[in-house]
């Protein structure tokens, strides 16, 4: 239900990647919009830990599978399905959108293998950027405007919560606390319940089994608060299945025994 994107040259939304160069994009303009396209049929967007406490308040958070998971918020319960945004991208209620989502067409990313010098990309198929009439410029006589400057400190700031959420995760699997997930979601009139599983979430008995003075030390360096952020979202894998049958995009397998 929740696997990490798959292995592929590109992240998750992104079909190429460019850097972002005053003297190939010079003229070249940044268009504002209120339909993320690159949403709609993905079920699954990768969370930093930083957003936990305003995530939990919408979508379940989940961790992929894996030796190296990461957070994903579900937008979704099955492979293909969006609940929270329309066919054009339009987003159906006010909900919290996940940072790697808004940073498309943008990303930092290494020029090359040799050198971790991240520099500003962008995709050009997302018909966000380009030599446009209308617009906000994305260079002033070939200096990075404003909102340029802006757009690269957003992704800085995203990389450095990426890296906070790594230690998060590396905590998590040092002491074992992540477990094969599952839910078991009953309908009325159903003999068997629908059954999720593919992802990891924290295992509560583990969790309550934690060294009171490791507990202590999360609860001061503000783990423990994004654990249990976590692990009270799960409540929230109901509504979203109810969601998506109100919308007719339940699913249509068997249930499992």
């Amino acid at each position: 239900m929740a696997t990490a994107p798959k292995e592929v040259s590109l992240p998750l939304f992104y079909k190429e990647l460019v850097p972002l160069n005053s003297s190939e994009h010079g003229a070249w303009k940044s268009r504002k919009t209120d339909k993320a396209k690159w949403l709609t049929n993905v079920h699954a967007v990768p969370l930093t830990v930083e957003e936990f406490p305003m995530a939990q308040r919408h979508y379940p958070i989940v961790f992929s599978s894996g030796d190296n998971p990461v957070p994903l918020a579900l937008m979704g319960l099955n492979q293909g399905i969006n609940v929270f945004v329309d066919e054009e991208g339009s987003l159906k209620d006010e909900v919290y959108l996940p940072a790697y989502a808004r940073r498309y067409p943008f990303m930092l990313a290494k020029l090359r293998p040799d050198s971790d010098e991240l520099s500003l990309c962008f995709d050009p198929t997302s018909e966000l950027l380009g030599e446009f009439e209308d617009g906000s410029a994305l260079f002033d006589n070939d200096s990075p405007t404003e909102e340029t400057n802006q757009t690269l400190k957003f992704c800085e700031q995203f990389e450095i919560a990426g890296h906070k959420t790594s230690n998060f995760m590396e905590e998590l699997k040092k002491n074992d606390l992540l477990t094969e997930g599952e839910l078991n979601i009953q309908l009325d009139g159903m003999e068997k319940p629908f059954h999720y599983s593919g992802f990891q979430m924290v295992h509560g008995d583990k969790l309550r089994e934690v060294r009171g003075d490791l507990l202590r030390a999360w609860n001061q360096n503000g783990m423990l608060p994004l654990i249990f952020a976590h692990v009270f979202s799960l409540e929230l894998a109901r509504e979203l299945f109810a969601r998506q049958v109100r919308l007719g995009k339940g699913p249509i397998s068997v249930p499992q025994s």
